[in-house]
């Protein structure tokens, strides 16, 4: 894939960035494809993915509303759409999942998968019934990139299929008290940042691999090579006698956020404070303006895992929780092959100021980050794929497309070197023909948890007289969903509002209310303390995960009561009880 070969936007990104889409319903074909039938086998630079968005928007203008909720820093605007049926209630009033993908910008899938699920539920809703009542009842938020600008490097510029992970505000990376002033170079113009090697005769530590003349590989000990490898491509702009050190970037989105937060000298990547970075601010204001969010999924770039957190080991999550990410986390694993589920700090590595943690530990919402790409994808088989491996596929799918032969090249202070070696979207890229596959895969997982929102239902109303003109009125309220009303985290630590119970009363009289925690023994039924008002009971800790809350009333009179069951994360339930009649 090279920039070159994507569709180019019609308008500049500025143009596409200031002006919303309009309601009316608009022509199927746009700048981007016929939005119906998008083949989705190739990625999008930043235009063509506002473009896209926006196509979105225009094909189902009833169901998808679009908003700028932000700028990054170098000014591009970050999308929000939101999807849900309008004929069903509004969206905030709904369980709700919030996508997001490309908060590091060379992670470019990202986008596309978040894009794809709200495009394929949109899609298909009428003739799949399990996505019709997902549609129905719940609400989808899409944040294609949250790193527009890290995108927009990575595709407009020459790059490594690493570089570009950080965003654009200029760093001081190696403390002179300059800016971004010895990035590397794309010495020979080709649009890749490559590998510079020198031949030294009996000099060097690495030879080309006989196998492959194309590779590198290292001597072993005592054996002397002709090369040595000189890094990325680039030249020594500052004259401080060092090269690239010194590049955009160098920081890492994905370390400003306010859970766990440490500064960058106990972890790299991190600003001077949290939340320090316009984009993240979006994000976290986003969030925060929608509390009926209780699903996060964030999409970054390689590796086939489901991770949830924590990033630190010493960041417990309570049993409740992990019992429900282990049961979402194992049906992926289930739905994405070659994937594994896995928990940050044990598994992977430590993460300090995460956006996942923040979301569930400073949020209460259970919270994933998938890493789409995985090289067992090449060959559709499990088994670990090594370098070789690859470049065996890479040759035979890709037909040598990921590399570029070597060539010599004058170097100011190398003297004649050779520049070659993989091409950006190597590696950390799925090839055109496998992107639908992982996008549709990973879209599934996320219409998963939308399916196991949460959802209140009464399942019991009974009446039973307790004197001449007092009632027992017993009623049954069960959570029909994996995930909790409230999760326990944000019972814990009080996050957000609780769940209410409220009933009014029509021609009689509520004395007083308690649980039942014993349904052989209703007598025992614990009375709620004389703070609490019977008529507007709190539940803390909601409803869990298939849980269940049976509620006893004393009522004095005939008439009829009317409940009201609401939460931050559910629809609100309501039903009537009629007493002597």
């Amino acid at each position: 894939m090279k920039t070159a070969t994507l569709i180019l936007c019609a308008a500049a990104w500025t143009a596409a960035a200031a002006e919303l889409p309009s309601q009316a319903e608009a022509p199927r074909k746009t700048a981007i494809g016929e939005i119906d039938n998008l083949p989705w086998d190739r990625f999008y630079n930043y235009p063509d993915l506002v473009e896209l968005a926006r196509a979105i928007q225009r094909r189902w203008p009833k169901y998808v509303r679009i908003e700028e909720i932000g700028r990054s820093f170098q000014g591009r605007a970050i999308l929000a759409l939101t999807v849900h049926d309008p004929e069903t209630g509004r969206a905030e009033d709904k369980p709700a999942m919030y996508v997001d993908g490309n908060i590091h910008g060379n992670e470019i899938q990202g986008a596309e998968a978040a894009l794809y699920t709200a495009w394929y539920l949109l899609k298909h809703r009428k003739n799949a019934p399990k996505l019709r009542k997902i549609f129905e009842r719940c609400t989808l938020y899409v944040l294609p990139t949250i790193n527009p600008d890290g995108r927009a490097f990575w595709f407009d510029e020459a790059n490594t299929t690493h570089s570009s992970r950080g965003g654009q505000i200029p760093t001081d990376n190696d403390g002179d008290g300059r800016y971004d002033e010895d990035g590397p170079n794309d010495l020979d113009g080709d649009g890749n940042l490559c590998r510079m090697r020198k031949r030294t005769p009996g000099e060097g530590n690495y030879k080309i691999d006989p196998k492959d003349p194309r590779r590198m590989i290292p001597c072993k000990p005592g054996e002397k090579g002709d090369w040595i490898l000189l890094g990325i491509e680039g030249i020594d702009d500052d004259g401080d006698g060092r090269i690239n050190e010194d590049g955009p970037g160098g920081y890492d989105p994905n370390r400003d956020w306010g859970s766990d937060w440490q500064p960058s000298w106990l972890q790299w990547g991190a600003r001077p404070l949290p939340f320090g970075l316009p984009e993240s601010r979006a994000v976290r204001d986003f969030l925060l303006r929608h509390p009926n969010i209780a699903g996060v999924q964030s999409f970054h770039n390689f590796g086939g895992m489901i991770l949830r957190g924590p990033g630190d080991k010493n960041l417990p999550y309570p049993g409740p929780d992990r019992a429900v990410y282990d049961a979402i986390g194992k049906k992926g694993e289930s739905l994405l092959p070659f994937y594994r589920y896995m928990v940050l700090w044990r598994d992977l590595y430590g993460v300090h100021g995460g956006e996942i943690d923040w979301t569930y530990l400073g949020l209460g919402i259970l919270s994933f980050t998938n890493e789409l790409w995985t090289w067992e994808r090449w060959k559709q088989s499990e088994g670990k794929v090594d370098r070789k491996t690859l470049d065996e596929y890479e040759d035979r799918l890709a037909f040598g497309a990921h590399f570029v032969p070597w060539k010599e090249f004058d170097h100011p202070t190398y003297g004649r070197i050779e520049i070659g070696g993989s091409t950006k979207d190597s590696g950390r890229i799925p090839p055109g023909f496998l992107i639908r596959e992982m996008l549709h895969r990973n879209a599934s997982f996320v219409l998963y948890h939308m399916e196991e929102l949460p959802e209140v239902v009464c399942t019991g109303k009974k009446v039973e007289q307790a004197d001449e003109n007092l009632f027992y009125v017993t009623v049954t309220l069960r959570n029909e969903r994996l995930i909790p009303t409230r999760t326990a985290q944000a019972a814990a630590k009080r996050i957000g509002r609780p769940d209410v119970l409220e009933v009014r009363a029509d021609g009689c009289r509520v004395l007083a209310a308690g649980e039942v925690r014993d349904p052989f023994r209703p007598a025992a039924t614990k009375l709620f303390p004389p703070r609490f008002d019977p008529g507007r009971i709190p539940i803390e800790r909601g409803l869990g995960s298939h849980g269940k809350l049976e509620i006893r009333y004393l009522v004095e009179g005939t008439g009829r009561l009317r409940f009201h069951y609401r939460g931050e994360k559910i629809r609100d339930l309501a039903f009537e009880v009629r007493i002597g009649h």
